[in-house]
């Protein structure tokens, strides 16, 4: 059989062809399907966009103001008692302190107490003295037996404390006070100190001192100030 068509007229030589057209038309309307985008409000509403996160909490913040508070109550009326006036007052008669010229008007003179001195013992005439010293003959003699008991005296009765000793305190502390008229000690107090615990122990052992003869100031007993020193040393 004889064939009618040539090989230009022949739609099969060109289906390969027309194949690919198709996929490429599906292709392109597929996206442009997809990159198809629609607007609500139309143009003048591209700026705005609304964003919502799952994860974002959101606080609410009541801002009306709250009601104002209820007026205080009422005071209660004040209640008015009646006192009947019964009572009955005395009549009080007052002298009259006008005197006449003729009669004599008693003068009293205060008199101030002095207050007792506190001598230094550098010039005080007799000096205090320690008992058992009487018997020395010079006053500068009494007065060195009157140190040198005194530091026996501390040196007998002075104990270290215990803590102190623990945690290696030590110093020379100066202790001042006072010998009364009647030979007593008072007044005792830390002049220069090193620590409470041998401030305190100090203080302790000079209130254990002995009544002394007081010191005489124009023959009269005086009260003195003294200063003692205490060397207060680990060995």
């Amino acid at each position: 059989m004889k064939n009618r068509k040539s090989y230009n007229a022949d739609a099969e030589n060109k289906k390969n062809l027309f194949l690919l057209i198709g996929l490429t038309l599906s292709l392109a309307l597929t996206l442009f399907t997809l990159e198809y985008r629609s607007y609500e409000s139309g143009p003048g509403e591209l700026g705005k966009m609304s964003y919502e996160d799952e994860d974002e909490i959101a606080i609410i913040t009541n801002r009306t103001p709250p009601p104002p508070p209820p007026p205080p109550p009422p005071a209660p009326p004040e209640v008015i008692q009646i006192v009947e006036n019964d009572l009955e007052i005395e009549e009080v008669e007052f002298e009259s302190t006008e005197t006449d010229e003729s009669e004599e008007i008693e003068i009293v003179e205060e008199v101030e107490e002095e207050e007792d001195e506190i001598f230094n013992f550098a010039v005080v005439e007799n000096k205090p003295v320690f008992p058992g010293c009487e018997k020395k003959a010079t006053e500068d003699q009494k007065f060195l037996c009157f140190n040198q008991e005194i530091m026996k005296h501390i040196g007998k009765n002075f104990e270290f404390p215990e803590l102190a000793r623990q945690m290696g305190i030590q110093g020379k502390v100066y202790v001042n006070f006072v010998i009364e008229k009647n030979g007593k000690v008072s007044s005792v107090t830390i002049a220069r100190g090193v620590d409470k615990l041998i401030d305190d122990e100090a203080i302790r052992v000079i209130k254990k001192l002995p009544t002394f003869t007081p010191a005489k100031q124009r023959g009269k007993p005086v009260r003195m100030q003294y200063t003692v020193p205490i060397n207060a040393r680990l060995q």
